[in-house]
C-alpha cells in the first residue's frame, strides 16, 4: 500500500483529533474513510475536468516535483 504525507497546521490536526475522538476512531482511519467517501462521490464531470487539468499541466507538475 502506498503512503502520502501532507502538512497540516496544529489547529487542523487538533480538529481532526477532536473529530476522530467523537467517532471513536484513529485519525488515519477517519482520513481513509473520508478520502474513500470523497472519491466515491465524485461526479464524472469533476473527474473529466481533473483529468483535463492534470494532462494539460503534466509537464509543469513534472518540473515542480
Amino acid at each position: 500500500m502506498a503512503s502520502i504525507t501532507i502538512d497540516l497546521s496544529d489547529s487542523q490536526i487538533q480538529k481532526l483529533q477532536d473529530l476522530a475522538n467523537r467517532h471513536g476512531v484513529a485519525i488515519d482511519i477517519l482520513l481513509k474513510a473520508s478520502v474513500e467517501d470523497w472519491l466515491n462521490s465524485q461526479k464524472p464531470d469533476f473527474a473529466d475536468a481533473a483529468d483535463y487539468v492534470l494532462a494539460k499541466n503534466a509537464e509543469l507538475y513534472r518540473r515542480l516535483a
